[in-house]
């Protein structure tokens, strides 16, 4: 059985290529159900789609890293060699090996933060719900998420962790003297809005509001925080109210235009604006950024900000690794071990065969009155005869070399003890 890796992330392409390739909740299923049937003998596949990466995980009896490639680039509309420059491109341990390294936390733009693993669990769900997750991806995945929690636990690779969030707050405060006299919209209501919602309400800000799709989730997160909530479809009116914009939903095309931020500029009579998109694809359009009186950050831009907390955690790392290397020498030797299962199902079936033979034989022998001794005398020298038959005639065999590979092998499985 292969295990191979393919994905993009954010150290190895641009936020607007990722943006290519970022799959909605509701799309991992379809595009598994693609990917495998795109293949003459389906793999186990998973897929992982966050605003840092896209990775495709697969288990099958050999290795098509060079099919997946070819299938993801064309479902991002580029050609393999476009993207290949963009990927990385893992198998067997290695494979194994990042996966770890994901779930740890290891492999994020914030060292140590822990949605990735909450993700990665999202992630497996679906491949199961779907009907793509198999025997080894399951057994991959979960080990993966016993090592996570190990790293968690016994290092200190999270501790002080600055997330996107944070660093959203942290970026704010540089620009406003007084957060809380600013009016704060936050675009959407999934988990990273929620976590920048929590983060930015420890600041007591004047105002929050959620604009969001549908009104009832917005509500249940506006409530939280003493917010307002509004639809999306009232944003390019209201959109001059708020200091501080920070979106992230899952929309494929981006929902606040140029227009609409010149308007809100014009209207606030150029007091500076905070915008934070923190989505993949973008939900703000980029030219945005190059308004005087916009100050305009993706997830991106956010990547140094968070670094700054990063050299306090270095000494946690080698540890971490440690732990991963561990987790994936027991998941290889698994792998190993699975290999044999089709050698030993066909050996467990050889030697029920000759057991049933030789029971058939004394059954018969017993029907017709045989005594008992004789009968089990002549079963058990039956089934030994059986099992010692090929040993023995490749004892027997005229060619040197397999005489001695087979007095080898007989002196290691049927002599151990006499040694």
């Amino acid at each position: 059985m292969a295990v191979w890796a393919l994905g993009i992330n954010h150290t190895t392409a641009p936020l607007d290529m990722r943006g290519r390739f970022a799959f909605a909740s509701d799309q991992i299923a379809p595009q598994l159900h693609g990917l495998r049937q795109s293949m003459a003998r389906p793999p186990e596949a998973a897929i992982v789609s966050t605003c840092n990466r896209t990775e495709i995980y697969c288990a099958g009896d050999e290795s098509a890293l060079d099919h997946t490639l070819t299938w993801l680039a064309e479902s991002g509309g580029l050609t393999a060699n476009e993207l290949r420059a963009h990927t990385y491109r893992l198998e067997d341990g290695q494979a194994a090996r990042h996966a770890f390294r994901v779930a740890s936390g290891l492999d994020s733009m914030v060292l140590g933060e822990p949605q990735i693993l909450g993700q990665l669990k999202d992630a497996v769900r679906a491949a199961d719900e779907a009907g793509a997750l198999g025997t080894t991806l399951s057994q991959m995945f979960q080990r993966s998420f016993a090592v996570a929690k190990e790293v968690r636990t016994s290092t200190e690779i999270g501790a002080h962790s600055i997330s996107m969030a944070a660093a959203a707050v942290r970026l704010a405060g540089n620009l406003f003297e007084d957060l809380a006299q600013v009016k704060v919209l936050f675009v959407g209501a999934g988990e990273m809005i929620e976590l920048c919602a929590t983060h930015f309400a420890a600041k007591n800000p004047k105002a929050i509001a959620i604009a969001n799709r549908t009104l009832e989730r917005g509500e249940k997160l506006a409530s939280r925080f003493g917010g307002e909530v509004m639809r999306l479809a009232d944003l390019p009116d209201r959109l001059h109210e708020f200091d501080a914009v920070i979106s992230c939903t899952a929309s494929t095309l981006p929902i606040i235009g140029l227009g609409a931020v010149e308007r809100a500029i014009k209207k606030r009579k150029h007091r500076p604006m905070f915008m934070v998109d923190l989505a993949v694809p973008r939900d703000i359009e980029p030219e945005v950024k190059a308004l005087g009186d916009v100050y305009l950050y993706t997830v991106d831009d956010l990547a140094s900000v968070v670094q700054t907390a990063q050299a306090s955690r270095q000494a946690a790392v080698a540890q971490a690794e440690a732990i991963v290397d561990a987790g994936v020498q027991s998941f290889m030797h698994w792998v190993d071990q699975r290999r044999a299962v089709p050698l030993i199902q066909q050996l467990n079936a050889q030697a029920d065969e000759w057991r049933l033979a030789e029971l058939t034989r004394a059954r018969k022998l017993l029907a017709k009155g045989e005594d008992m001794d004789t009968v089990l005398e002549a079963l058990s020298k039956g089934l030994t005869q059986k099992m010692l038959h090929g040993a023995m005639a490749e004892l027997h065999a005229g060619d040197a070399t397999a005489r001695e590979r087979a007095s080898n092998a007989i002196q290691h499985f049927f002599l151990r003890n006499s040694r």
